[in-house]
């Protein structure tokens, strides 16, 4: 027998007047639908003639396992899941379990992905417009991830001012994490940014609210309820919460002009050119070190900036081979290695008779009786610095930051500052 096909299946909302045309077809199309219970109920009507297969809460791999073997059997099968079904949905274990089983799309059963609009855009859709800039999504839930890691999204989200979808807020068993997630955006938003409260939307017990990240806990949350963190500049009129996408600060809202110093299909004076000036003449007038703290920047972004900046009589150049600018440094006068210690402190060491040492995994640094390993692994640029004042060599992790630093001739923290 030819092996069949499945569906996977973006329900919606819920209710079948917000399934795509694409999905009512898929469906249409399948011998057998499989699903949670309340999803299968949600399209009732659109399953009277099919053969059913309901499974609760956390049984999704048996989900996905049924519907592999009926697809095997030579069944059409429509796996669905509300919302769009790759968003927190059956897609992503499906795919998995079919890997385990040695699947390839060329070899194995056929598997279509058909989307749905997942809750994020359906509960923004209940409040105004508050998705209309950057935003992410982060599910509360950790039956399946661990709290330590959804906190670090949590955090780096309230950080980067993030709009913030909240999936999977808070059920029976995990009455406390959406107290933690509030805590963690507190860190960093005013108390008064503006929240929506969505439950069950498009469904028949349906319950819209704005509130404040102060009282994000109070009142009904559940499972079924999702809620929108805005971000600085979100702001709630007229009963809607709406994000600013930026026009604001480029136009004269009120007759489509351009500010002064804005020009229409240009980046901001404030966009990725202006912030690379402001990380030149931050560095040269206060230092990289302090560039980097004054921009959110890393030694490595201020480093290319300079590199591309005519910045005569000084001059950063980025190396392609670490080991030939080492070689170089070790050559320069009263050379000295500076570098962070593990406890957080720096260590300088001068490099007065020391050599290097390379090898396939590490480029080493040898003196009278130290050495200093250099993964190459972790080592991903090189940048030589030629001061009036004399050489500095950098060398940068993959996250932009620094390694190590050689200097010439001084021990002194490694500035670049105009003089007079």
């Amino acid at each position: 027998m030819s092996n069949g096909k499945i569906y996977l299946v973006g329900l919606g909302p819920g209710d079948i007047a917000e399934m795509t045309c694409r999905a009512r077809a898929a469906i249409a199309a399948s011998d057998v639908v499989v699903g949670y219970r309340t999803y299968v109920r949600l399209i009732a009507d659109l399953v009277k003639d099919k053969q059913v297969i309901v499974r609760e809460m956390a049984e999704e791999l048996d989900r996905c396992g049924e519907a592999v073997a009926l697809a095997q059997a030579g069944q059409t099968v429509a796996l669905v899941s509300s919302g769009d079904v790759g968003v927190f949905g059956m897609a992503g274990p499906l795919f998995e379990l079919l890997f385990e089983q040695g699947w390839t799309p060329d070899t194995g059963i056929a598997v279509e992905v058909v989307p749905g609009v997942t809750a994020a855009s359906s509960c923004a859709s209940l409040v105004g417009a508050p998705l209309t800039h950057d935003f992410c999504a982060i599910s509360l839930s950790d039956m399946l991830t661990p709290w330590p890691v959804i906190a670090r999204r949590l955090e780096a989200a309230a950080r980067a001012d993030f709009v913030t979808a909240l999936y999977n807020p808070k059920s029976s068993r995990r009455p406390d994490q959406l107290r933690e997630a509030r805590d963690l955006f507190l860190r960093h938003r005013d108390p008064q940014t503006p929240v929506a409260v969505v439950r069950a939307a498009y469904r028949q017990r349906q319950d819209v609210r704005l509130t404040t990240l102060a009282e994000i806990a109070e009142g009904e949350v559940s499972m079924l309820t999702n809620l929108i963190i805005g971000n600085s500049s979100t702001f709630v009129r007229a009963g809607l919460m709406v994000t600013p996408r930026g026009y604001g600060l480029k136009y004269r809202l009120a007759d489509g002009a351009a500010r002064p110093g804005e020009t229409a299909r240009v980046s901001l004076s404030s966009g990725l050119e202006g912030w690379r000036r402001a990380l030149v003449e931050t560095a040269l007038s206060e230092g990289v070190d302090a560039a980097c703290r004054a921009l959110d920047a890393s030694p490595s972004q201020i480093l290319d900036a300079l590199s591309e900046a005519p910045i005569a009589p000084w001059r950063v150049v980025a190396q392609q081979v670490p080991e030939a600018l080492l070689d170089e440094a070790l050559g320069w006068r009263n050379p000295t290695l500076c570098m962070r210690s593990p406890g957080g402190g720096s260590v300088e060491l001068s490099l007065a008779d020391a050599r290097v040492q390379a090898d396939p995994d590490s480029i080493g640094i040898e003196g009278s009786g130290w050495r200093v390993a250099l993964p190459r692994s972790a080592l991903a640029g090189a940048y030589s610095v030629s001061l009036p004042s004399g050489e500095g060599a950098w060398f940068q992790d993959a996250r932009g930051e620094t390694l190590c630093r050689i200097l010439c001739g001084s021990t002194t923290p490694f500035r670049l500052n105009r003089v007079g």
